[in-house]
């Protein structure tokens, strides 16, 4: 009843409130990390002036970033720079206004995904959320390869609940090659659903190779004729964070109870629903026992299992950074999915 009632934004409506909130984040928010800085605004410099800062993950000898992902927002920069000759304060600028434009984009696809699958009430709260979260304010126009995984989550779980898994995968693997490898974890409970549930064995190869070919290739080519060796970026930075012998560790350790504080800072009440959703769910599911209600809790455990999986997963690792939260900061908010949880 209460939802026949509620009325919330269409996807145009949406969109502008998206917009408005990106672009205050462009114009005012700050560099909240010493990696924007040194690993991305100085190397594009680099490539667009030639000159600017050296850090020893660009080093030939390491090699753990891709030029590729710097590539994506060299090119516009060049090609406004070149077509306006503005000075460089404002490119500085527009790189971030267009970090926005194409959050504010991304994240109207995921809200039109939400509020088709599961109406007004959820699709509403999400994107209430969404415009007002102190997290994504922060992280939608950060020059850094996590909220480029978080412009990807959004795409990859809106095409997940379309059932556009063509979409879903190659969203998954330009998160997973390009920018942080570590999104895989997020991508594991839409394979399982492609491969187990909907049982497409076919469109998953498929779309599997073809994302890796078509990403990868070129990748390969540019980081090594920039590298001036053979260069695989995504595996580099893993080795080196998983297998090395001091790995991460070595730029500082946090305690268990960081992604907690920081969790609730960065999206208050959603991330303490998030927290208890689990709990809830089985409560809901032993109160009204009936094989719709275990269907429907398969659905609701695979829905949100991607917060989970990234959030005990990193939870446990000494190295912790507020930015590894962005690439996650979406599927928070699939708590909101289970309408039961929030009457």
């Amino acid at each position: 009843m209460l939802e026949k009632e509620l009325t919330f934004p269409s996807a145009d409506i949406a969109f502008k409130a998206f917009l408005s909130a990106r672009f205050f984040s462009a114009i005012w928010s700050h560099i909240t990390d010493c990696d924007e800085t040194y690993n991305y605004w100085e190397p594009s410099h680099f490539l667009l002036y030639g000159k600017g800062f050296q850090t020893w993950e660009y080093s030939p000898t390491y090699a753990l970033r891709s030029y590729t992902y710097l590539l994506l927002h060299v090119v516009p920069a060049w090609i406004y720079a070149n077509l306006l000759q503005p000075n460089r304060m404002l490119i500085f600028y527009f790189t971030r206004c267009l970090l926005g434009l194409f959050c504010a984009l991304c994240e109207t696809y995921f809200y039109k995904a939400v509020h088709k699958e599961f109406g007004n009430l959820v699709g509403g709260l999400v994107a209430v959320f969404l415009v007002f979260s102190p997290g994504m304010f922060i992280s939608s126009t950060a020059f850094l390869p996590s909220s480029f995984s978080m412009y990807m989550c959004l795409l990859s779980t809106g095409a997940w609940l379309n059932g556009k898994y063509e979409l879903a995968i190659f969203t998954s693997a330009l998160s997973t090659f390009i920018s942080w490898p570590f999104y895989a974890l997020i991508a594991v409970p839409i394979a399982i659903d492609i491969l187990f549930v909907k049982k497409q064995y076919k469109k998953f190869i498929k779309w599997s190779v073809i994302s890796t070919l078509v990403i990868m290739v070129p990748m390969i080519k540019m980081d090594s004729d920039l590298y001036g060796r053979f260069v695989i970026a995504p595996i580099n930075i893993v080795m080196y964070n998983v297998f090395s012998k001091h790995g991460s560790t070595l730029y500082g350790t946090e305690p268990l109870s960081f992604y907690f504080i920081n969790g609730f800072l960065n999206f208050n009440i959603a991330f303490i629903f998030a927290l208890l959703a689990p709990f809830l769910i089985v409560v809901r599911n032993h109160i009204l026992k009936s094989l719709r209600r275990n269907k429907q809790a398969f659905h609701s455990w695979l829905t949100l299992s991607p917060f989970y999986i990234w959030f005990l997963v990193f939870t446990i690792q000494p190295h912790k950074e507020e930015r590894f939260l962005f690439s996650r900061l979406p599927v928070n908010l699939l708590v909101w999915r289970d309408r039961n949880i929030i009457r």
